[in-house]
C-alpha cells in the first residue's frame, strides 16, 4: 500500500510543477518575453496546453468570469494537495 501512496505523491507533485510551468510559460509569453511564433517555444507551450487543459477546463467552465485572471491552477493544486493528504489520512491514519 505505501508503494502507491508514493505514486500518487510522485504523480501529484509531477502534475504540479507542469502547472506551474505552464502557468509560468503562459505569462512570458503574455508579456512578450518569449516569442511563442518560435517552433521550440510553440511546441513546449503547446505540450504544457494538451497536459494541463484536460484538468483545467472542467474548473473553467465552473469558474465565473473574472476578466484575464484565471485562477484554475490554483484550484486544480488545493484541490490535488486536499485529495492527496486525504489519501494519506485515510489509508495511514496521519496526513503527509
Amino acid at each position: 500500500m505505501h508503494s502507491f501512496l508514493i505514486l500518487v505523491d510522485s504523480l501529484v507533485s509531477f502534475i504540479v510543477w507542469i502547472l506551474i510551468i505552464q502557468v509560468i510559460m503562459s505569462w512570458l509569453i503574455a508579456f512578450n518575453i518569449i516569442n511563442s511564433g518560435n517552433k521550440f517555444v510553440w511546441q513546449i507551450n503547446y505540450a504544457l496546453h494538451k497536459l494541463t487543459n484536460p484538468l483545467l477546463s472542467p474548473i473553467q467552465q465552473i469558474l465565473p468570469n473574472l476578466g484575464g485572471i484565471d485562477i484554475s491552477p490554483v484550484i486544480l493544486i488545493i484541490v490535488l494537495h486536499f485529495a492527496r493528504n486525504l489519501l494519506f489520512e485515510f489509508f495511514l491514519g496521519t496526513p503527509f
